[in-house]
């Protein structure tokens, strides 16, 4: 797999809260040079990295992010407001607590409110899989397609864990392409980036991806 091969299916991604414009604005330049398939940041800069970019990169942004612990109707609206912005995607986390609940409905129909709420927009769902047990993915595989959403999503990269060989293993089975899939959080090597494509993930939220392909040393998300 080639280096363009692996960039085009990166989320070039910078979530950190203390993040600022110039830092941004570096993310947004790297993710043109290198041809991502998106930037993934918070809402707060989706308008201005929209006007950045003007197009030359797509801007995805997060909602209910992290802990998807707020109520449907606020996460509908941020969504809503980061599509007015400029936003091309967004990356939602579910309400967890409902999850582990059994409360199913609701988490349904948490998802497909924030996919009214984007339209033709990719929605794409983050479970945070190192919080759940396998029947609980299997679970949310079937809501999430359910929903209306675009992509399954493993993680936010700010709970206990990321992405992992085996939860995008039962992702691709269990959607049985009804959806795509989103391996995010933790994603450290180049041969971890292959892995996780060659298991039939088609996009990867990570920060690191540019410098190692460059062959440094990545930190962070």
């Amino acid at each position: 797999m080639t280096r363009q091969e692996i960039l085009a299916h990166v989320d070039h991604t910078l979530l950190k809260p203390e993040a600022t414009w110039p830092q941004i604005q570096a993310l947004c330049d790297e993710a043109v040079e290198n041809k991502t398939a998106s930037i993934c940041i918070n809402t707060c800069y989706v308008k201005q990295a929209a006007e950045y970019l003007a197009g030359r990169v797509p801007v995805c942004c997060v909602v209910g992010f992290p802990l998807g612990a707020m109520d449907t109707a606020s996460k509908a609206f941020e969504a809503k407001t980061a599509i007015a912005n400029g936003a091309e995607e967004v990356d939602m986390v579910i309400n967890i607590g409902r999850l582990k609940n059994g409360e199913y409905d609701a988490v349904r129909e948490d998802i497909r409110a924030v996919k009214e709420a984007v339209g033709d927009k990719i929605l794409k769902v983050i479970i945070e899989t190192c919080l759940l047990t396998d029947a609980e993915k299997e679970k949310m595989c079937d809501i999430v397609c359910e929903a209306g959403a675009d992509y399954i999503k493993t993680s936010t990269g700010f709970s206990t864990g990321g992405a992992t060989f085996h939860d995008i293993e039962l992702f691709v089975r269990c959607v049985a392409g009804r959806c795509k899939v989103k391996a995010a959080g933790g994603i450290s090597t180049v041969e971890d980036m292959e892995k996780f494509l060659e298991l039939g993930a088609d996009r990867l939220g990570t920060s690191r991806a540019v410098k190692l392909l460059q062959g440094e040393a990545g930190e962070g998300y």
